[in-house]
């Protein structure tokens, strides 16, 4: 087993808080991490349906049986059980009684907030990183196998083939949890707008135009991709903004959590078919912003990532946000370095004072150097590019 980053950080919040939280995508690994994290505690799947139906019929008579504290898998199945859980730790405050797992973001984080405020430590687990991909002992090999194949669990621990784990992800998981999130009676169209989304990883956001290559109205875009966010099959990277005379764009750019089921819904085949794909330079930035979450979120971090543009093309793909100011990074799909690639490092040193000289380069080649100051890495090492910047505190 692949161990996760992320564990030292669950086991230390299992130390102060009463309940832990595990949030994540479906299939990212959160039931394999917490019984491995707690192998002693009594485990319940609240997926099973007679599981659900005791702990919903009996709260108090269902957590009663798991005095010394319970794993509960999927608790939004059960969501009664969180007021009762709070009863239980306000009586009782010892740290790790309760771990609690749950895929859909919107609904987890509403019952952690609206019950156990205070009463309960977060973290967010996502699929794989180049770094436990690195420590597990998979060789990096070539971008286009990764982009391909994604980074979810099961695919590498059981060596499935990705598109066809990836259809049955999609049809089994996804689609369950948009009939759960929101009504959508018409999945197809859904599909086809999921499908819209796919071909527009790594660009700018623009509802209006989804809507309108697929016939539906701004408010009906604007619920799906909410539901895509919710279900941790979207991630949203915001702007950079501070006081300048440069007029900035406003739009977030979109991404993906799994590089591989964009690709699939793209209707990518064959890592093969990536070398000279269109859409190549979006899904390799689609990976790389995606590392760089993942160094973040496994350490208990906030997402401090960013991306700058200006209305006259000036940019930088993406930018780390400190106390002392920001790092700016690069992301480049080819394997082979050209001056072009530091050109909106150059421009962006200029404009903000605080960053710091350099930054770095993440490219689709092997080589580590240094470039005027710029740190040039491959695509599977931006966690040793991030430490080097301070990216872990």
């Amino acid at each position: 087993m692949i161990v996760r980053t992320i564990s030292p950080r669950l086991r230390f919040l299992a130390t102060l808080y009463p309940v832990v939280v595990i949030t994540g995508p479906r299939q990212s690994g959160k039931t394999t991490l917490a019984r491995a994290a707690f192998p002693a505690m009594p485990y319940v799947n609240l997926e099973a349906p007679d599981m659900r139906r005791l702990a919903q019929a009996d709260p108090r008579g269902f957590l009663a049986r798991f005095p010394s504290g319970v794993l509960l898998d999927e608790f939004q199945r059960a969501p009664e059980l969180v007021s009762y859980i709070q009863v239980l730790t306000d009586e009782d405050p010892r740290a790790g009684r309760f771990i609690l797992t749950g895929s859909q973001q919107f609904e987890v984080m509403s019952k952690v907030s609206q019950s156990l405020a205070g009463r309960a430590g977060l973290i967010r687990l996502l699929p794989f990183s180049f770094e436990e991909l690195g420590l597990g002992g998979f060789p990096a090999g070539d971008a286009s196998h990764w982009m391909f194949s994604g980074f979810y669990p099961r695919i590498h621990d059981r060596g499935l083939p990705a598109a066809q784990a990836l259809g049955d992800y999609f049809a089994t998981y996804v689609q369950r949890d948009v009939r759960e999130i929101l009504n959508i009676t018409d999945l197809a169209m859904f599909e086809s707008f999921v499908r819209l989304c796919a071909g527009r990883t790594g660009q700018l956001l623009n509802l209006n135009n989804l809507a309108q290559d697929l016939g539906i109205s701004h408010v009906t875009a604007r619920k799906w991709l909410t539901v895509l966010q919710a279900s941790y099959l979207v991630h949203l990277v915001q702007p950079y903004h501070w006081r300048t005379t440069k007029r900035l764009i406003k739009s977030p750019k979109l991404y993906f959590y799994d590089t591989g089921l964009a690709a699939w819904l793209i209707g990518i085949q064959s890592p093969e078919q990536l070398a000279s794909h269109p859409l190549r330079g979006g899904l390799f930035e689609n990976m790389v912003m995606m590392d760089a979450l993942k160094f973040r979120w496994h350490r208990g971090l906030r997402d401090n990532l960013f991306f700058y543009r200006d209305s006259e093309g000036a940019e930088i793909d993406l930018l780390l946000e400190f106390g002392h100011g920001v790092f700016p990074i690069e992301i480049k799909a080819g394997a082979t370095i050209n001056s072009d690639y530091f050109k909106g490092i150059r421009h962006f040193s200029k404009l903000v004072s605080s960053a710091p000289n350099g930054g770095g380069l993440v490219y689709g080649g092997a080589e580590r150097w240094l470039h005027s100051g710029t740190q040039i890495v491959p695509f599977d090492d931006v966690a040793a590019l991030l430490t080097a910047c301070g990216a872990d505190i």
